[in-house]
């Protein structure tokens, strides 16, 4: 995919599912609010779902529900940047509990977070993606049951390349 691109394919040997990216394209320098998805091999470090909306997935890493205070921090100026947060929360944070379905799912991607670079990026997800594969934050999207069944299949990381 050329950099740039806002939607790709998560490959996983033989099979490919198209998938959302960064509304500001893939890039080699991440940096905080660009919008971008970064170019990188982003391992999976956990799965955290809504119980409320669905039943813990089947993968190879660990899996959490969420609740209604958990957030995420994007505050680069703050000590828990690029880290899960319990709300409320007085630096800037992104609310993982939403009303939208987007975070239904999500898979904590290994981005800037050993160690954490303050304005590297923060909060990249594999997670639903919209019916019309918009855009993301910078994160990698994918309709619910492509994510479900990628999951089921021992997913441990994506590597997001252009090309």
């Amino acid at each position: 995919m050329p950099d740039g691109q806002t939607t790709g394919h998560l490959i996983l040997g033989r099979d490919r599912w198209p998938c959302a990216l960064g509304k500001g394209g893939i890039r080699a320098d991440k940096a905080e609010g660009d919008g971008a998805t970064p170019i990188a091999t982003l391992p999976l470090r956990r799965v955290l779902y809504r119980a409320d909306r669905l039943h813990p997935p089947a993968c190879a890493v660990p899996v959490e529900p969420i609740a209604p205070r958990d957030g995420w921090c994007d505050d680069p100026g703050h000590p828990d940047y690029n880290r899960a947060v319990t709300l409320p929360h007085p630096a800037r944070h992104e609310e993982l509990w939403r009303p939208d379905g987007l975070y239904d799912m999500v898979g904590v991607l290994g981005w800037n977070d050993d160690p954490v670079v303050r304005g590297r990026g923060s909060a990249i997800f594999l997670h639903v993606a919209r019916p019309d594969l918009a855009p993301t934050e910078g994160c990698v999207a994918l309709a619910l049951p492509d994510l479900l069944f990628v999951l089921s299949k021992g997913l441990t990381g994506i590597e997001v390349r252009p090309g």
